[in-house]
């Protein structure tokens, strides 16, 4: 029997479902008043009551509210992109093959890209932009607290996808050299889940 949730819990479920739908309809969280006030809060409760960090177990995590037209510090492998600056779209398909198709791709420095990611597989799957140093410390986290239930992302870099769903990834590709993602569901980087794309 299913146990009933809190009146705290059905709160935090409705924010995170209208932040979803102001993500997946474009929309910035301030042209809904209250959600991103709300949506912090409710982070900062979540991190407070589990000393948690960048990930939660069992339990989406509402991303954080963004503010319009920040200037994002560029990590090794860029930047979260600017939804009206995409210049390219990639989709990517995910198999319970541990495979991504294409799992090459390239693209051009000061690129802004959106990663269509597709998953036609029977079980999550996610894609994780990063250095393949990056990927495989965050695979060996995973892979430690695997145990305790699935862990989901939340960064602008990830697409945490269930099986026949659809996840979006924008990202600015600022800086030249090889990258890669790779789904990090435990046991599935270690099966070559990897895919790489080259900057130039």
């Amino acid at each position: 029997m299913a146990r009933q949730l809190s009146d705290r819990e059905k709160r935090v479920a409705a924010l995170i479902f209208s932040a979803a739908a102001l993500i997946l309809c474009g929309l910035p969280f301030d042209s809904a008043p209250g959600i991103a006030p709300a949506l912090i809060g409710v982070k900062e409760a979540a991190a407070a009551d589990s000393g948690a960090h960048d990930h939660s177990v069992n339990e989406p995590k509402a991303a954080p509210a963004r503010k319009k037209g920040r200037s994002a510090r560029d990590a090794p492998i860029g930047r979260e992109g600017d939804p009206r600056k995409v210049s390219r779209v990639i989709k990517i398909e995910m198999s319970d093959a541990m495979r991504y198709f294409p799992d090459h791709i390239s693209v051009k420095k000061g690129q802004t890209v959106r990663f269509v990611v597709g998953n036609g597989g029977q079980v999550q799957h996610e894609l994780v932009i990063g250095t393949m140093d990056d990927l495989k410390k965050h695979a060996e986290l995973m892979r430690k607290h695997g145990e305790q239930g699935p862990m989901v992302h939340d960064e602008p870099n990830a697409a945490h996808v269930e099986p026949g769903a659809t996840g979006r990834i924008v990202w600015q590709f600022t800086r030249t050299g090889e990258f890669y993602y790779g789904c990090l569901v435990p046991g599935h980087f270690e099966a070559g889940m990897i895919g790489t794309i080259v900057v130039r």
